[in-house]
């Protein structure tokens, strides 16, 4: 079962989120059929937004897009505080050669670009912030979007491992933070320690990577748990929400698929979910608009 466990230090100068997202990504690569490279950039994404949304409280969205000017085109992601994402790449099909170490290097096929936040608190009028891409590695663009446009001094790791087959083996994460309590001295002594961490895909590989994550981040220094929560992709797609929307069209557009398609086929972005509608289903439509 895929979680996200936060934590706060003993003296609460730093919080800590560590996660395991593997089942989530593993959906998605399912759902979208997406090949090595795009598998682990969109799964990145799914992480970073976890993590985003982790702060949330009541029934906040938060979407997360990816704008980079590279291969993969636009990543889009949308998840809640109840530990739900769902989300897309423009382009699925990327499949480039692995470093030597096994990995898959995203940063290159993102490219320059903006990383764009949209916080809905589900009250009307969603906040944006943006800042710019900084590497196109997600995580590095994460941490940077926290320093920058939240102010809050943050370290960020995050990754997907695929197997031999290119299936996804583990993914997850963590996301470190200082509060405003935190001094000069404790901050230089948590950055110390987070430099020193093993590379974040070792950690991952290990067989219980989440105590490894939370060793490597805490060291000797005592922690809190605050809570254990579970994670999913989930997509919130529906026939009702679609019918809705076709129900916004102007009649005369309606009146051109009965016409032309005998019905029309939609297919959600997020999950692949397919949805047909009759001629009768758009007829029943354009009555209920008169």
């Amino acid at each position: 079962m895929d979680k996200i466990i936060k934590t706060i230090s003993e003296n609460g100068h730093f919080r800590a989120f560590v996660l395991d997202s593997t089942e989530t990504v593993r959906a998605a690569q399912k759902k979208h059929d997406s090949m090595a490279s795009s598998t682990v950039a969109l799964g990145r994404a799914f992480i970073a937004n976890q993590l985003l949304a982790a702060n949330e409280k009541g029934n906040t969205k938060i979407t997360l897009k990816i704008l980079g000017e590279g291969a993969t085109g636009a990543i889009i992601s949308v998840a809640n505080n109840k530990g739900q994402v769902k989300g897309y790449i423009q382009n699925p099909d990327l499949d480039y050669k692995k470093t030597a170490t096994g990995e898959v290097i995203v940063g290159p096929l993102v490219g320059q670009g903006q990383f764009l936040v949209i916080t809905d608190y589900g009250i009307g009028h969603p906040y944006h912030s943006m800042t710019p891409l900084i590497s196109g590695e997600i995580g590095e663009d994460l941490a940077y979007y926290l320093t920058e446009s939240q102010q809050t001094p943050s370290a960020v790791g995050l990754n997907v491992l695929l197997d031999e087959a290119d299936k996804v083996q583990v993914a997850g994460g963590f996301m470190v933070q200082a509060l405003p309590d935190a001094s000069e001295e404790e901050i230089s002594r948590f950055e110390k320690r987070i430099q020193a961490m093993p590379a974040i895909s070792s950690l991952l590989a290990s067989d219980s990577h989440i105590e490894a994550l939370l060793s490597a981040i805490y060291g000797e220094e005592s922690y809190k748990i605050l809570s254990e929560e579970r994670l999913s992709f989930h997509c919130d797609c529906s026939e009702e929400r679609f019918l809705d929307a076709l129900a916004s069209l102007p009649t005369s557009d309606i009146e051109e698929m009965i016409a032309e398609d005998q019905g029309c086929d939609i297919t959600c972005q997020f999950c692949r979910q397919h949805y047909h509608f009759t001629a009768e289903n758009l007829e029943e439509l354009i009555r209920d608009k008169s």
